[in-house]
């Protein structure tokens, strides 16, 4: 008995198995997305940090180092947790 709640994926029609498809793509779109905003802080941070002309900004720069593995980190989270969430739905 197949709960009707979660599709039985052996029965999906092509626009379904696509959509599925396109919402797995989208999961890790958003974690580029994350990825990306890690890459800019850090590398933000590490600029202000070693350029001389910014010592006045010394701060901000290490405020940016501190908050760039946070972002890395929710977005790991969210990557795993919505795929968790598309395997169990749809049983994929």
């Amino acid at each position: 008995m197949v709960n009707e709640q979660t599709p039985d994926t052996s029965k999906l029609i092509t626009r379904d198995w696509l959509a599925i498809e396109r919402t797995k793509l989208a999961n890790e779109r958003t974690f580029l997305a994350y990825f990306r905003t890690f890459m800019v802080f850090l590398g933000t941070g590490l600029t202000i940090i070693k350029m001389h002309m910014f010592e006045n900004l010394e701060s901000f720069g290490i405020v940016l180092l501190i908050i760039a593995p946070i972002v890395l980190g929710i977005g790991l989270y969210r990557l795993i947790y919505v795929r968790k969430l598309i395997r169990n739905h749809y049983k994929v």
